[in-house]
């Protein structure tokens, strides 16, 4: 990065003694990858590498030049063989007789498929003419902080100059297709000692005979522009100076956890998003700096920068010396609505006759002064790596307006990659999303068996889901298995003891921050008690009301404080017992805490429905196996009850049962999905039990 505070120079990471034996699509590989792992380099899913590698032709058995190259989408970091489309270069070469001009250049991306080589499937990108057309045999195209700074400087020509001289060359900026795979090839052949190109507001390409030296090639370019840059700033303000200060890091995540969950609900209507929040040294010099509001108009430059961030964010307007944030939020409402006009007029202004229907208007990419930035998207992952790109815009802008003036694309070229017929295609080609996709879940228990299965359902629907559980232990194994299974976007744990209001409350908090609010809580956390009514304590008594009746109570009311903030509806489902609707022998304190469940899931029903807020419970019976409730004494006092042995409680409970069926965690976890989902939009109040039949329990 620009930023010195980030520490020093990229390393050379090219091992030789892995790289020795590799075949040339396997150097290829460990090139990417080694050059992904570093995020100065290219940022998430950016930038693209190749190789031209002789082979066998599979049905001619001639040897035959094949261009491998990133196929269309993949990250450099994580690419394996499978990532990358293989096409003949003699036909590839052979596109060139086709060609009819600029205005006709999108027609040539048809054509890559019929110069694929050995059937692959990896569809290739449109930066394929550019590693095509570069007479070298690897060429690596980076999207580096520091070379996009140059690229986005008013004079980045002479910049490119002043720090390379003839090494590297500069390119006017060109859409990405054939007619800049065109440019390329004409510069190489013009410049036979150059070892790359600087192509405005872009990029870097750079090149070389064999994977190492184009490698170095890379990783030593870079590293000269860091240095010049550095040299360049020192002593210099940067973004202007300081223009505010920023609140510590408690006061700045108690604000993220008011605002998030209201910009979300603003932006929310046609599709739920999901929110992340970084606050990170870079983010808050740029925030609370006097050029702020006149560089962020500006927008991103570089298209992988601003297909992800929108060309320009919203700038929230705060005072952190006078920190009044119920005014932001008078204003949440005018100021998006606001930014939607913007971003119609400017779709108005440069939209085609053939361009696509204009997509959300709403911002991604949301800075506050003295707080950080928020960004929203459908799912975790494109709300976090959207930061993430828009950290890069941030670097860049530091580096050229240090140095220079930092140029943004202008309207006209950012919309044409934006409404790009080629990116529309690629957007409709995307899988549809899953029925729970841009839904958040906070589940209570999440660490048992029955949380642990909810977490499970909801996850593979496409949720994001908070694991809130008071065992510590169980609660860090639960997330270590569904953050592997799922990914670490997808699942986050948090210490909640449901009886502990300030505990409650911050656990919420902490959802809020982390995803941008809640639309489904699972009410789970449980315990279990058996005892005749003259041995029940009130200890015994108090603890089943105080976890089972008032930590129900508490979880919902924090939930209905963030669903009404959002207004657009939420989802309780609570996992009560038969045994709310069924007394029990000896179990007193848990049947009544049980009832109070129930009627209280009833009274919420009434008070949500006008806010779209349903509320349903789901009663489960004898479910032992994975339930921590049945790993301590309540299996040996029900047992006891029953006057049987432990190991014949579950056949006692499958056999009583109407169906002769036993219960397990995966069956209540089913039912908690139907009442979560759109499967059950016109469902509240109504009681699901997954016992295998008892007659006792009918709600009717």
């Amino acid at each position: 990065m620009l930023d010195k505070r980030s520490g020093s120079r990229l390393a050379n990471l090219w091992d030789d003694a892995k790289a020795e034996g590799m075949s040339g699509p396997e150097l290829l590989v460990y090139r990417s990858n080694t050059l992904g792992s570093d995020k100065r380099v290219t940022n998430y899913g950016g930038g693209n590498t190749s190789s031209k590698v002789w082979q066998k032709d599979p049905l001619t058995g001639e040897d035959v030049e094949v261009l491998w190259v990133k196929g269309s989408g993949g990250d450099s970091a994580s690419i394996k063989l499978d990532g990358f489309a293989t096409l003949y270069m003699q036909k590839l070469r052979a596109l060139k007789g086709l060609y009819r001009g600029v205005e006709h250049e999108d027609e040539m991306v048809g054509y890559l498929p019929h110069c694929t080589f050995n059937l692959n499937p990896r569809a290739a990108s449109i930066d394929t003419p550019l590693h095509a057309f570069v007479p070298k045999a690897c060429v690596d195209h980076m999207h580096p902080d520091a070379i996009i700074a140059v690229a986005a400087a008013k004079d980045s020509k002479a910049i490119t100059k002043e720090i390379f001289g003839d090494a590297i060359g500069w390119l006017p900026w060109k859409r990405p297709g054939f007619e800049l795979g065109l440019w390329l090839e004409k510069f190489c052949l013009e410049n036979p000692d150059a070892k790359g190109v600087v192509l405005e507001s872009h990029g870097l390409f750079t090149w070389g005979d064999t994977p190492k030296e184009c490698y170095e090639t890379t990783i030593s370019v870079i590293n000269q522009a860091i240095d010049w840059f550095e040299r360049k700033s020192e002593g210099k303000a940067i973004f202007g100076g300081e223009a505010v200060q920023s609140l510590d890091a408690p006061a700045r995540r108690a604000i993220a956890a008011k605002l998030m969950p209201r910009i979300r609900g603003l932006i929310s209507e046609k599709s739920h998003k999901l929110g992340h929040f970084d606050d990170q040294p870079a983010v808050l010099e740029f925030v609370n700096s006097k050029d702020l509001r006149p560089l962020a108009a500006l927008g991103t430059s570089c298209p992988d920068h601003f297909l992800r961030t929108k060309i320009r964010p919203l700038v929230i307007e705060f005072d952190p010396a006078k920190p009044d944030v119920d005014a932001v939020i008078a204003r949440l409402a005018d100021d998006i609505a606001e930014y939607r006009v913007g971003y119609q007029a400017y779709y108005d202004a440069c939209k085609h006759p053939d361009s696509p229907a204009i997509r959300d208007p709403n911002a991604v990419v949301y800075l506050m002064p003295g707080v950080g930035m928020f960004t929203f998207a459908g799912d975790k992952a494109t709300a976090r790596i959207s930061g993430e790109f828009y950290v890069n815009a941030i670097n860049v802008m530091r580096g050229a307006s240090t140095v220079s003036s930092y140029v943004g694309l202008s309207a006209q070229e950012a919309f044409d990659i934006e409404y790009w017929q080629l990116e529309e295609a690629k957007l409709q080609r995307l899988p549809k999303p899953k029925a729970l996709a841009g839904q958040i879940a906070l589940v209570t228990g999440g660490a048992g068996g029955i949380g642990r299965a909810t977490a499970t359902r909801l996850l593979r629907e496409g949720a994001c889901v908070v694991l809130a559980d008071i065992d510590e232990a169980a609660l860090a194994s639960a997330n270590d298995e569904l953050s592997k299974a799922y990914g670490k976007d997808f699942v986050r744990p948090v210490r909640i003891d449901v009886t502990s209001e300030d505990q409650v409350a911050s656990g919420f908090a902490e959802t809020s921050v982390e995803f941008g609010g809640i639309d489904i809580l699972v009410s789970n956390a449980g315990l279990a008690s058996s005892a005749p009514i003259e041995e029940t304590t009130l200890a015994l008594w108090n603890k089943n009301m105080d976890i089972l009746s008032t930590g129900y109570f508490l979880v919902s009311r924090e939930a209905f404080r963030l669903f009404r903030a959002q207004k657009i509806g939420g989802n309780v489902v609570f996992v009560a017992s038969k045994n709310g609707l069924a007394a029990s022998p000896n179990a007193s304190a848990y049947c009544t805490a049980k009832a109070a469940e129930i009627h209280l899931a009833r009274c919420l029903a009434l008070e949500g429905a006008e806010a779209q807020i349903r509320v349903n419970v789901v009663n489960p019976d004898a479910v032992l196996r994975g339930s921590k409730i049945w790993t301590g004494e309540w299996k040996e006092q029900r047992a006891a009850a029953y006057k049987m042995s432990t190991d014949d409680l579950e056949e006692h409970y499958r056999s009583r049962s109407m169906l002769k069926r036993s219960v397990f965690p995966e069956d209540i976890a089913e039912a908690i999905y139907f009442f979560a989902s759109g499967m059950s939009a016109k469902s509240t109040g109504n009681i699901v039990n997954v016992d295998a039949g008892n007659a006792q329990s009918f709600t009717r």
